[in-house]
């Protein structure tokens, strides 16, 4: 059966399209009209999966599923946006069991795919939805089970009732609430106590950028924290050299030199915004994508530089260069393809 509102009952993701739902009660099929409720509904979706996620190519299949399962169904249910976001936060949590067990496996530190921007907007959840789009926030819902993440995302990022989010991940309501309690706690306790403001943000994140654009080793120090960390996923694909550096006379060295090897492949450095965040693109001499970085700026200094060279993480902001041409370019003595190191900077 489904609920009032059109989510589908049952604990598995098959009972989202089962023969249950496509007895339940709904409008006459319009294909058309079904089709423009979807599209209208895709940032939604989109947005849910991706905080569940943390991979937009991931995102963008669990969305596209979703399309194919509600295309299937004879009738519409009276409400798609429950039936649609009961079915893209069911694909999602079981797409999410089986990526835990890569990553386990994964080479190296592992970051989500870099978000250019949220296609979902509303404006009267725009803190929550800002908050949980970051990197240190998509890198603390890793720490969720599967089902305490999309409780949270449905409930503290979205505002979905219990009941919706109960029919939607197979869970009673009381159990849902003891989700949401425990993802709650463990997110709250790994948030940073204060944060800079997004002026703020941006006008420290465009003085570094442009330190690192003139090699200024010293204006790159003043506006690094003592504790910074420069940390790079290349999940043994992309061009790491360095494992994760941390203090600022390290970092800022590293900085200088990555700013030396950038100039002498004729790289160029695009500032964007990044889930949310400070960022910029590095691109080669042909416009195409060498990686990113996301900076975390708080206490007036940049906290850390994080740093996705994963090729395959980076498709969906641009063709992709071939990064270690760009190594045996800056470095000629470089191995060509070093095997694969526990993480750094790229």
């Amino acid at each position: 059966m489904s609920s009032p509102d059109g989510f589908p009952d049952g604990s598995s993701d098959d009972a989202a399209d089962g023969p249950a739902d496509r007895a339940a009660e709904g409008f006459p099929d319009d294909a058309a009209d079904r089709v423009a409720e979807f599209e209208e509904l895709r940032p939604l979706l989109f947005s849910i999966a991706y905080r569940i996620l943390g991979s937009v190519s991931e995102a963008e299949d669990a969305v596209q599923e979703a399309w194919l399962r509600h295309q299937a169904s004879p009738v519409r249910p009276r409400s798609p946006k429950a039936f649609l976001s009961a079915v893209v936060t069911r694909v999602a949590v079981d797409v999410l069991r089986s990526a835990r067990v890569r990553r386990e496996a994964y080479v190296g530190p592992w970051f989500p795919e870099p978000l250019l921007e949220d296609p979902y907007q509303d404006p009267a959840r725009s803190a929550e939805l800002a908050d949980s789009v970051s990197m240190a926030a998509l890198l603390l819902l890793e720490r969720l089970s599967p089902l305490e993440r999309a409780v949270f995302v449905l409930h503290e990022v979205f505002g979905f009732g219990f009941p919706e989010i109960a029919a939607a991940v197979g869970r009673s309501e009381p159990a849902c609430r003891q989700l949401a309690v425990r993802a709650r706690r463990h997110m709250e306790a790994g948030r940073p106590r204060f944060e800079a403001d997004r002026r703020e943000r941006e006008e420290l994140a465009g003085r570094f950028l442009e330190a690192f654009r003139e090699g200024d080793v010293a204006g790159l120090r003043e506006l690094l924290a003592a504790d910074v960390q420069l940390v790079a996923d290349g999940g043994g694909k992309g061009p790491v050299f360095f494992g994760p550096v941390a203090g600022v006379a390290k970092v800022s060295r590293v900085l200088g030199a990555l700013a030396a090897a950038f100039v002498a492949a004729g790289a160029e450095l695009e500032p964007h915004r990044l889930n949310g965040e400070p960022g910029a693109i590095f691109r080669d001499g042909d416009g195409r994508v060498i990686n990113t970085w996301t900076l975390d700026v708080r206490d007036g200094r940049i906290q850390t530089v994080a740093t996705v060279v994963n090729p395959d993480k980076l498709g969906h902001v641009g063709p992709v260069a071939d990064a270690w041409a760009l190594v045996r370019l800056s470095f000629p003595g470089a191995a060509t393809r070093p095997g694969p190191r526990p993480g750094g900077a790229g």
